[in-house]
């Protein structure tokens, strides 16, 4: 439910690239406190979402592919995500709500997780870390 420790490192991921250039996964992890078996699970997750390059050997390092003015907080988390909901029931079809027999709390889910989906797509990234020094 909701955000994940992945999703939170995945956050931290960006905000270690945020000024553009290579950087080592190693240094990321030591600057953002990620551990680093972890970071490359979720660094495989963000290349395939197009928003990290991720490139090995001795120059190797991270990049981000999208710079932060096109990077939500939603985009971080979906790209770790897939199907982010508040609640099990929003992600596949609820039982307890249906045509018929329509659920007041499902409704009331579905209003909730649709504000929070905008509220997370609010901001660009950069408008957020901009925030922070």
């Amino acid at each position: 439910m909701l955000l994940t420790k992945e999703s939170d490192y995945a956050i931290r991921i960006v905000r270690a690239l945020k000024d553009g250039g290579k950087i080592r996964a190693r240094d990321i992890c030591e600057s953002e406190e990620i551990p680093e078996a972890f970071a490359y699970k979720i660094l495989k997750k963000m290349e395939k979402a197009e928003i990290v390059h991720v490139s090995r050997g001795t120059r190797g390092g991270c990049a981000l592919i999208k710079s932060t003015e096109e990077l939500s907080l939603y985009d971080i988390i979906l790209a770790i995500e897939p199907e982010f909901s508040i609640t099990h029931c929003m992600r596949e079809s609820c039982s307890r709500n249906t045509k018929d027999t329509p659920c007041a709390v499902h409704e009331e889910l579905r209003r909730i997780q649709n504000l929070l989906e905008d509220e997370l797509k609010s901001k660009s990234l950069k408008e957020i870390l901009d925030q922070c020094d």
